[in-house]
């Protein structure tokens, strides 16, 4: 009995659940998925409590099952690496482990994610993170990752590896605004590799952090800095303004004096994370969106977390998992059924403005709830929104932690 059943074993966890595919030599998602690269999917789960580790690895386990199938003649060689990018963050407080758990993605999901690769035959896996160990021996992903052998990067780099790309793969942005090349944890990129990205549904600075943003995490540091402003544009490490757009603050400019005069919410916040350095994070967020390509987007929802992200915020067991081939798209209904406005959020508007959204309408999306693993047409109106308060732009007035939900108007930014 190899070390990862053992230990399963001894958690009281099957270590043989029925439906395990027959791999084959490829393995591809899910050929409606595929089919539908703009829609958003949603799977609900059943898990008692977010300390039921049978629960939760199970439906990690059932969600590769379902979704990412064996394939032979289209699909992805098992021999290629995957690469994995949980969401991990530092926790900024002293509250016990388990009221912090929500500031990541699910231990036990992302296990039942790695045993449903490898039942494919995948033997080669990659876990990629800019935030530093002890982030990840918090919520035990060094042992996952030990005992089913999956690779774990340094995310730690000197001045000198950006000069001979040391571990890091270097991408350059077609149409860029802050970003004109951006240094990922190699291998992502590199050829034989496939992305998954497993992001959690959470509040942050940012309104949520959701698939979008968790590729942020895949960026070298300090290039990863997407949220101090002009602090990390105009005033970076020398070594890092040859990367740096030579327009940018005229560019960056114009686009948020257009924002302000057309009325657009919260501009005139006194947040610390301000009205600028929302717009920077947005472009800083487009720039590296156009340098990904993800096999598939998740966002693990089987507890949501509101709060700022970092250890602020309670835990609400909600049951869901949403996933697509986009992750603006993806992120927009993930906002929505969070309680907050799409149209009311920076990333979305600007992501549109550049060509990366052909709108930024929640009502516009086409949305399938996934049921025993096949696709049923859905409304946004037949499903649940659970409110996770947030931080971001607060009003004056306004308490700390709060939905973004000012009505929009989407028919004015429709053309």
């Amino acid at each position: 009995m190899d070390l990862s059943r053992r230990h399963l074993l001894a958690m009281g966890l099957p270590i043989s659940l029925a439906g395990a595919p027959v791999p084959k030599s490829r393995f591809a998602v899910h050929p409606f998925v595929a089919a539908h690269p703009k829609a958003v999917f949603i799977k609900r789960t059943r898990v008692a409590s977010k300390t039921d580790s049978a629960g939760k690895l199970r439906e990690g386990l059932s969600f590769v099952r379902e979704v990412i199938l064996p394939a032979e003649e289209q699909g992805v060689p098992v021999g290629d690496r995957v690469i994995l990018k949980p969401n991990f963050t530092s926790v900024r407080n002293k509250r016990p482990d388990i009221d912090n758990w929500g500031t990541g993605t699910d231990a036990q999901f992302y296990e039942g994610i790695v045993m449903g690769l490898k039942e494919l035959g995948v033997k080669r896996m990659s876990f990629l993170e800019a935030n530093g160990f002890h982030t990840w021996n918090y919520r035990g992903l060094v042992d996952i990752n030990e005992r089913h052998g999956v690779d774990m990067n340094e995310p730690d780099r000197r001045e000198r590896n950006f000069r001979d790309s040391y571990e890091m793969t270097w991408a350059k942005v077609h149409d860029p605004v802050v970003y004109k090349r951006i240094p990922h944890f190699a291998p992502v990129n590199e050829s034989g590799t496939w992305l998954l990205n497993i992001a959690k549904w959470k509040s942050h600075g940012m309104c949520m952090t959701l698939s979008t943003k968790n590729l942020q995490g895949l960026v070298v540091k300090p290039f990863v800095r997407f949220c101090p402003g002009w602090r990390m544009v105009t005033g970076v490490p020398a070594f890092m303004k040859q990367d740096i757009h030579s327009e940018v603050e005229t560019r960056v400019k114009r686009y948020f004096e257009n924002h302000r005069q057309l009325g657009y919410a919260r501009y005139e916040s006194k947040a610390d994370l301000s009205p600028m350095n929302q717009e920077i994070w947005a472009h800083k967020t487009c720039d590296n969106y156009q340098t990904l390509n993800p096999g598939l987007n998740i966002i693990e929802g089987i507890y949501g977390r509101d709060g700022d992200g970092f250890g602020i915020g309670e835990d609400l067991l909600t049951n869901l998992v949403m996933f697509g081939k986009d992750r603006l798209t993806l992120d927009m209904i993930g906002m929505y059924l969070g309680g907050h406005e799409p149209g009311n959020v920076n990333l979305f508007r600007i992501a549109k403005e550049r060509g990366l959204l052909s709108s930024f309408n929640p009502w516009d999306v086409e949305i399938y709830e996934w049921v025993n693993g096949k696709p049923v047409p859905r409304k946004l109106s037949q499903l649940t929104r659970t409110p996770l308060k947030t931080y971001y732009l607060q009003k004056d007035g306004e308490p700390r932690f709060h939905l973004v939900d000012e009505r929009f108007d989407y028919d004015k930014v429709r053309v």
